[in-house]
């Protein structure tokens, strides 16, 4: 279980941090904190928790991150997590969705300090691993930094361990989610602003962050670093982080060895009635901007749809890179 801020975590990201892009990011690094995709907290109470809860051993340390507003719901649901073994709960106020905001959950939730306090106070007193949040800037009009000041201050005082500050602020009405991640500036001075004003709490940094130079740089002002699409675009760019943040010199795998290395989860994956395409799709971008990039992923994209497509479609996509 992490006992303090992680140097490095990959962003929880929706129909991208799933279980099995967390077993292939393994096989690239072994102490990067993993995130699962946003789970909403009536998904967990009335749906097939074996299916949205289940990981592998290997994908720890592991934090799973929650969508909710409903303190006592919030609280079953981090305790049901804990209990299936999550290091850590995240608490999600920055998704700008329209089905986030129907449900007024997300970034809507900036406007309410006073609740997301009440909703750490709630899983803090539900489990004993760190409860984080993750939020924006702000949203909308309420995207002054005195704003989320006061809005980190009242939460803090309820108990989170950590705040993981997207630096950008949301529009709700205007842009889509995926514009949101890119379209309003990033403003990483007011980060480090919450950073220095406030040094006794634990700060990690999101947003535009596309190198482990990158991330390096940020450390020196923050605790942490989140890294989103430079993950799922070029997950290899993770081979050296060990190494470089968190002080393991164990051998590094070559991205044929990562591919090969997969392989057993792939029969297991295979053995329980599960698709060779659903691990597979988290590699394509695993050769990403090196020769013969393309012909790996067209062999894994035309070969692991096919009925009965196994564990030799990535041996063959393997063995036909450059050495």
């Amino acid at each position: 279980m992490p006992t303090s801020t992680p140097p490095l975590i990959i962003a929880p990201m929706i129909d991208r941090t799933d279980r099995h892009f967390r077993a292939v990011f393994r096989r690239i690094s072994r102490h990067t904190l993993l995130t699962t995709e946003m789970i909403v907290t009536h998904a967990i109470r009335h749906g097939d928790q074996d299916a949205l809860l289940g990981y592998s051993p290997e994908e720890h340390p592991l934090s799973i991150q929650l969508g909710g507003d409903d303190p006592q719901a919030l609280a079953e649901c981090a305790r049901v997590a804990v209990d299936r073994g999550y290091d850590e709960v995240d608490l999600n106020v920055g998704c700008p969705s329209d089905r986030v905001q129907a449900g007024h959950f997300g970034v809507c939730l900036m406007a309410q300090p006073e609740l997301v306090a009440a909703c750490v106070a709630a899983m803090r007193a539900a489990v004993s691993v760190p409860v984080t949040v993750k939020h924006r800037i702000g949203f909308d009009e309420l995207d002054r930094y005195e704003d989320m000041e006061r809005f980190v201050r009242i939460v803090a005082e309820a108990g989170a361990d950590r705040f993981t500050v997207h630096a950008r602020k949301a529009w709700l009405n205007g842009l889509s989610p995926r514009e949101n991640r890119t379209v309003p500036p990033l403003r990483y001075d007011d980060v480090y602003r919450l950073k220095q004003e406030h040094p006794h709490l634990a700060i990690v940094l999101n947003g535009g962050v596309l190198t482990l130079d990158d991330a390096a740089a940020h450390l020196d002002r923050v605790d942490g670093v989140m890294i989103g699409r430079a993950a799922i675009d070029d997950p290899y760019l993770f081979a050296q982080a060990d190494a470089r943040f968190f002080r393991d010199n164990h051998p590094i795998l070559t991205r044929a060895e990562v591919a090969l290395a997969c392989i057993p989860y792939v029969e297991q994956h295979l053995a329980s009635g599960g698709k060779l395409l659903h691990v597979a799709r988290h590699l394509l971008n695993l050769y990403a901007g090196q020769p013969g990039a393309r012909r790996w992923r067209r062999l894994l994209t035309e070969q692991s749809s096919v009925a009965g497509a196994g564990p030799e479609v990535i041996e063959r996509a393997v063995a036909a890179m450059p050495a």
